[in-house]
């Protein structure tokens, strides 16, 4: 288990629908043996498929496999294949954690951090690329309290400012009476309490809030489908399970928001339209879905997606710069599995790529896919 403004692309900061019809068309691209508590009952002799069965959260990972690395603490069981439900992706069972926005509850998971130490104590993965937030107006303001209380975010999904992508505030004297950021930043200036701002940002994906849930999907069929979730949140044990995706290289993925309003109701995902200014700023990490070629797993029916590098890596982020690929002579295709390929068959014509869908081009969007697994891709093509 373990800022720069804009003129500054990705590359630099760091070192340097298609036929399938558009929305339909994005950002999501599956093994562990199945926990004996998700196997599907048994089948009975029915015309009607029984219903899959979504994993029972339990206490720890099972991470039985030396090859499978957990990169989130808050992750407490996985299963990487599709062995109870018909669709080609997995599942992940997370711990959810309760805070406030304008006076009501929210619940949320935790997966990236921006700051190496505080990635380390909370159990999250360390992304670099999050600091070029700094002084961007893209994150929402977080308040931590001394005490233990709920925090308190500035925005939910409810509010067109919202973002997954969140700045702490340490809140020193004490938070139990505080719901909003209002009623936190009064309480400061009587000095009731003290507010540290900090430059760490976080994402930490709502799950549930007033008036809405990230939508569970009953049929279990497609990697976006009718929504990420297996099931309601557990409010009981404070969890929820999601679907988990694959994607070269070796990485597994949930998807939560994205950054085009428009594109979020036909993904079934939250909209965080403040994340589009990540791509300016060089926070994001580029990804390539298929719109043709080798049948599989990926979100438009055909080989699993590419990240440019690996989760976990420093010039990696979940905030992914979607790109769309299609082989211009389909007769061609075959399964590919780096950027570097990518890179190649662009240059020669092979593939043909899209910014964001081919119904968006030239305009790209970002998606919010935090990879909380590591585990070697299993897709034969």
């Amino acid at each position: 288990m373990s800022g720069k403004k804009k003129s500054l692309n990705r590359r630099q900061f760091i070192q340097f629908s298609a036929a399938a019809g558009g929305a339909a068309l994005l950002a999501a691209c599956g093994g562990s043996p199945a926990p004996e508590s998700a196997a599907a009952p048994a089948a009975e002799p029915t015309a009607v498929p029984p219903t899959p069965v979504p994993p029972e959260p339990t206490a720890a990972p099972a991470a039985a496999d030396p090859d499978v690395t957990v990169m989130v603490r808050d992750v407490l069981d996985y299963q990487l294949d599709s062995a109870d439900w018909p669709g080609d992706f997995g599942s992940v069972t997370f711990r959810l954690h309760e805070g406030r926005v304008n006076g009501e509850k929210i619940y949320y998971i935790r997966t990236d951090c921006s700051d190496a130490a505080f990635a380390e104590q909370e159990g999250l993965v360390y992304v670099p690329l999050l600091n070029t937030a700094n002084g961007q107006d893209i994150a929402n303001k977080l308040y931590i309290f001394d005490d233990g209380s709920p925090a308190v975010m500035q925005y939910s999904p409810n509010d067109p400012e919202f973002a997954s992508l969140c700045q702490i505030n340490n809140v020193s004297g004490g938070g139990a009476d505080l719901d909003s950021m209002e009623a936190v930043e009064a309480a400061a200036e009587s000095g009731a309490i003290t507010i540290e701002e900090t430059f760490i940002f976080v994402n930490y994906p709502i799950i549930k809030w007033s008036g809405g849930t990230l939508a569970v999907d009953d049929a279990f069929e497609a990697p976006l489908g009718n929504g990420q979730l297996f099931g309601e949140p557990d409010m009981d044990n404070m969890t929820v399970t999601m679907k988990l995706h694959q994607c070269y290289p070796g990485s597994r993925y949930i998807v939560t928001d994205t950054s085009m309003p428009g594109m979020a109701p036909m993904m079934s995902i939250n909209a965080a339209e403040p994340t589009q200014k990540l791509m300016d700023v060089g926070g994001t990490d580029e990804i390539w879905v298929f719109a043709n070629g080798i049948p599989g797993s990926g979100v438009m029916g055909f080989q699993p997606a590419i990240f440019d590098n690996k989760a976990g890596e420093p010039a990696w982020s979940p905030f992914w710069n979607h790109f769309t690929l299609r082989w211009v002579d389909e007769s061609n295709a075959r399964v590919i599995k780096t950027s570097a390929e990518v890179r190649e068959l662009i240059e020669s014509g092979e593939l043909e790529e899209f910014n964001g869908v081919p119904d968006t081009h030239p305009n790209g969007f970002v998606v919010n896919c935090p990879a909380p697994i590591l585990a070697p891709n299993d897709f034969e093509g």
